[in-house]
């Protein structure tokens, strides 16, 4: 049994001793007085307090190395209670969730209106709350067994600032709104949960994966994991994703433009971000071999295999030299920032809030010129260098679910992932896809500077963001795939674009949301890519997208 599980066996055994009897004249710090120490409501409160045990073992996989958030109430408590651990040796099954989106339920029908007026029944008891997610998860039980949840409104807020009693009367309020629009069964839960921005020669060109230097140039290369920084945040050492490129179509003068723009973050590219910027900035992409030795005895496969490790070792010693050839490469022509330079940022929106539109979506994007010495030579479009460090089996198991069924997804050669069109408004609430459940999903990827090629699932409902400030909003949430997986996004991922695998656009990344205190998230949200497109177009009228050649 590792710590975690030590710790959490502990814990409930605490929980345990806590329903127990005390007795009065005992001197030692009694286990019910240490669980009132860990409690997160008053004693007095009327609401059922989550033990300290379910509080920190109830979202377990939701991510990895136990940085899943922690439970602060719901509000099926009293109705479904969390198994408690039975054996002082472990034995008991800890269960493992991970996320699932919301698709094809009488939530959907209602969600346009009923989760404006979620929001206002948490803001009208002045909770200061960070995001409203619809989900269902997972639950991995003893022998695997698999349980969908009921629909679950996910509520994420400062945990300072979070009260038993009005968590209870919100989630009751709730409820009844769900009921009075046809949605019987629904859960409100509640987690602790806080925000945050994720943010010389010519370009290289992608080789195939024979080639040694394949994984480690792809930053190098005009796909879009190429990570971006400007001169005036070089110091903050803070970078992010290229998002897609554009082509200018016509200038500001309506006369003929063969400029290529690249787009990302407006956070990403700005060091203010409350302003709107036009041309002006930078914008930058910023062992030991044993010696295999013939015997004079072996036999025929031996000698097989001899064979087969002296052509290994060849290839590993052809490796170390393409490395270090590339290597000595980066180091003389890329080291310095001027030499890294690939064009200059000619506008920045600054970071808004579309209300006045009606959405409320997060306007967070900013458009660079892109340098054509640097990038004309390799240029190929919008794509995604899936890369080797995933093989093409495993991609085409994440795009292709449901064994038996039907997949249009095709791993394209050369890696090369092109990107072609959005994912509209209707198929993200239609989809097109079923999982191994059978269930409707909406299977993305991304390629970001911090943590690469990772794969997740749409939320399949807009969720409600708070920012620190007060700022609220409506975006499209990510969901990690699993604990094994690792995380969907991190910090340096904002700007990266998510995809699906046909190539559609789902969206532009921008933040992410984790558990207080930690630096690993456990959803992740974009502005959807349609909605983005259109204000590109609002800026550029004539602009041309996902475009293979240089010229228009």
């Amino acid at each position: 049994m590792d710590a975690k599980q030590l710790s959490l066996f502990v814990l409930g055994c605490i929980d345990y001793a806590g329903q127990r009897p005390v007795s009065p004249t005992s001197s030692t710090l009694s286990s019910q007085s240490l669980l009132s120490t860990l409690s997160i409501a008053p004693q007095d409160s009327d609401a059922i307090v989550v033990s300290e045990y379910e509080k920190k073992a109830y979202y377990n996989g939701i991510t990895a190395d136990g940085e899943h958030p922690y439970l602060l109430y719901r509000s099926d408590l009293s109705t479904n209670p969390f198994p408690m651990p039975k054996s002082r040796l472990g034995h008991a099954h800890l269960p493992s969730k991970s996320l699932r989106g919301v698709h094809d339920t009488p939530l959907n029908k209602v969600w346009d209106t009923v989760g404006f007026q979620i929001r206002d029944l948490v803001k009208g008891q002045n909770v200061r709350y960070s995001s409203i997610d619809p989900a269902r998860f997972l639950t991995y039980g003893e022998d695997d067994v698999k349980t969908l949840s009921p629909i679950v409104i996910w509520i994420g807020v400062y945990a300072s600032f979070f009260s038993l009693d009005i968590a209870k009367k919100v989630s009751e309020d709730i409820l009844a709104l769900l009921v009075k629009n046809g949605v019987n069964g629904a859960v409100v839960e509640w987690r602790e949960a806080a925000p945050s921005k994720l943010a010389g020669p010519p370009l290289m060109r992608v080789v195939g994966n024979s080639d040694a230097t394949a994984h480690v140039r792809r930053i190098f290369t005009p796909a879009l994991n190429m990570p971006l920084a400007t001169r005036e945040k070089e110091d903050d050492d803070a970078q992010g994703s290229l998002t897609l490129y554009f082509h200018e179509g016509k200038d500001k003068h309506g006369n003929a433009s063969d400029k290529v723009l690249g787009v990302s973050n407006c956070h990403v590219l700005r060091k203010n971000t409350t302003v709107d910027y036009v041309f002006r900035g930078s914008g930058g992409p910023k062992q030991e071999i044993v010696d295999l030795k013939e015997k004079k005895d072996q036999d025929e496969e031996d000698e097989k295999e001899l064979s087969q490790h002296e052509e290994d070792l060849r290839k590993q010693q052809e490796a170390i030299a393409r490395l270090n050839t590339f290597y000595n490469e980066v180091k003389n022509h890329w080291s310095d920032i001027g030499s890294r330079n690939i064009g200059h940022v000619c506008y920045a929106k600054a970071i808004s809030v579309d209300v006045g539109g009606g959405t409320c979506y997060t306007e967070d994007w900013a458009a660079f010129e892109v340098d054509e010495a640097k990038v004309k030579p390799q240029f190929g479009g919008t794509f995604v260098d899936l890369g080797t460090a995933i093989t093409p089996e495993v991609v085409t198991a994440k795009f292709y679910p449901q064994s038996g069924g039907m997949t249009s997804f095709k791993y394209p050669t050369g890696r090369k992932l092109k990107i072609r069109g959005t994912i509209d408004r209707e198929l993200l609430a239609k989809p097109d896809m079923y999982d191994s459940d059978g269930q409707p999903c909406i299977i993305v990827g991304k390629d970001g500077t911090k943590t690469g090629i990772t794969f997740g699932r749409y939320a399949g409902l807009e969720s409600f963001l708070c920012d620190e400030l007060g700022v609220e909003s409506r975006e499209l949430g990510i969901y990690n795939w699993d604990k094994n997986s690792g995380v969907f996004s991190d910090k340096g991922d904002s700007g990266a674009l998510i995809w699906d695998g046909l190539g559609r656009m789902l969206g532009q990344l921008h933040s992410g949301q984790f558990k207080g205190g930690s630096t690993t998230s456990h959803v992740t949200y974009a502005t959807p890519g349609w909605w983005l497109l259109e204000r590109i177009k609002a800026e550029f009228p004539s602009a041309i997208f996902f475009q293979d050649t240089w010229s228009a």
